[in-house]
């Protein structure tokens, strides 16, 4: 009945049963059998060598891949609505040392090539405005849509006419991925992305995120800012044993697919009450407080939201990996039934 966030779902069983397996004796830190795994693992899945590092929460994920791309004075430009910039309490800023997050508009929390290059020849080439060296996108967005390569290339594209680096916020990558049928490659390098923060957490995963790196040399300094940090975890076996847990047999995948398929059950019956289109997880919907008021006296549990463009209060209902079709029927029924 809990439909407000994925950080909320359990672990699954098979991440617990790899870090079980992995309580044995090992190197500490990242040396040991399970983190050395982990490159030609990640590599497998993106078609290409990579470097991939464990770090234990998505916020150190984004603001160490913004650290290898960004200095100090320069800046990084988001969503106004990117994770980044409304629930990372200024850690972007502490991790890289003071860069600007430079915010762009866009419907569904999507930036376009077209008002990137707008932004970018509006910035003087002169000292007494800070230069940008990054971008930084989010797939799926915090509304629940989702970049097609095209979209994606067209960003790198002005990145490397203008010298800038492109980090992707995976959070959700996995429900991108189950969603619009391209695969992990073609959403990342084959598009020009430099370095993805692979979210697992949200899918299934416990306590350890991925930083992948298609541009391999960002990752020789990001072991030591992962240090510097406090996140280099001294049993990290057990951040390693998630991660290839989540990879193997493409657990991440079945259990974005769950997850979306849920949430397409509640767009099924939502109606003119859709705010977005439902692409992967994600549902926001229109709604007033007394109908909100209804769900909840029935159990269902979900965030109140920004109110939605024409002025109607807005929600936003989250599905997991383990809501089946019979755990998110009822909720469908409920909104149905409004």
């Amino acid at each position: 009945m809990k439909f407000f966030s994925d950080n909320a779902a359990p672990t699954h069983p098979k991440v617990m049963q790899a870090m079980m397996d992995a309580d044995r004796v090992d190197t500490a830190y990242d040396g040991d059998a399970l983190s050395q795994k982990l490159d030609d693992a990640f590599s497998e899945v993106f078609e290409t060598n990579v470097s991939a590092l464990w770090v234990p929460t998505g916020t150190a994920a984004n603001c160490l891949a913004l650290a290898a791309l960004c200095p100090a004075h320069k800046g990084i430009i988001c969503h106004e609505m990117a994770h980044i910039e409304q629930d990372e309490a200024g850690a972007p800023g502490f991790y890289t040392g003071g860069a600007k997050l430079m915010l762009l508009s866009g419907k569904g929390a999507k930036i376009d090539a077209d008002t990137v290059r707008g932004h970018l020849d509006g910035i003087r080439d002169d000292v007494h405005q800070v230069q940008a060296a990054a971008i930084s996108i989010t797939n799926a967005t915090e509304y629940g849509l989702t970049y097609t390569p095209g979209e994606i290339a067209s960003l790198s594209a002005i990145c490397k006419e203008r010298g800038l680096g492109l980090h992707m916020d995976g959070a959700r990558f996995a429900n991108a991925v189950a969603s619009g049928g391209h695969s992990p490659a073609d959403l990342t390098w084959k598009a020009g992305v430099d370095v993805l923060s692979f979210g697992f957490v949200k899918n299934g995963g416990m306590s350890s995120e991925a930083l992948v790196f298609f541009d391999r040399d960002l990752a020789a300094e990001t072991h030591y800012r992962r240090k510097r940090a406090g996140h280099l975890l001294s049993k990290g076996r057990y951040m390693a044993a998630q991660l290839l847990a989540m990879l193997e047999d493409g657990l991440w995948l079945r259990n974005a697919r769950a997850a979306n398929a849920g949430a397409q059950l509640i767009a099924e019956v939502a109606g003119d009450r859709l705010v977005y289109p439902v692409q992967g997880n994600e549902v926001f919907l229109r709604m007033t407080a007394d109908e909100a008021g209804t769900l909840r006296a029935q159990g269902f549990d979900f965030y109140d939201w920004a109110p939605a463009d024409d002025g109607h209060g807005q929600v936003r209902l989250v599905t997991s990996w383990n809501q089946d079709a019979s755990a998110v029927a009822p909720l469908a029924s409920a909104i149905g039934a409004l």
